[in-house]
C-alpha cells in the first residue's frame, strides 16, 4: 500500500491546490447588440457568433 514517506508541508500543499479555486465567469459586451455574454458563445438574443447567424432570434431570451 502506497503511504507518504514524509509529511507534506502546508506550501507545498498550497501550490497543489492552486489552481482548484473556482473562477467567476467572463463576460464581454457583445459589439452589435450591446448585451452582455459569455466569450466564445452564441448571443442567444439576436442568434450570432463571430458575425454570422447560426440559430434563429429569439423573444425568450
Amino acid at each position: 500500500m502506497a503511504v507518504p514517506k514524509r509529511k507534506v508541508s502546508p506550501s507545498r500543499r498550497g501550490m497543489r491546490r492552486a489552481h482548484d479555486a473556482l473562477s467567476v465567469d467572463k463576460y464581454v459586451e457583445d459589439q452589435e447588440s450591446g448585451e452582455l455574454r459569455r466569450r466564445h458563445h452564441i448571443d442567444l438574443s439576436t442568434g450570432k457568433y463571430r458575425g454570422r447567424q447560426i440559430l434563429e432570434p429569439s423573444d425568450k431570451y
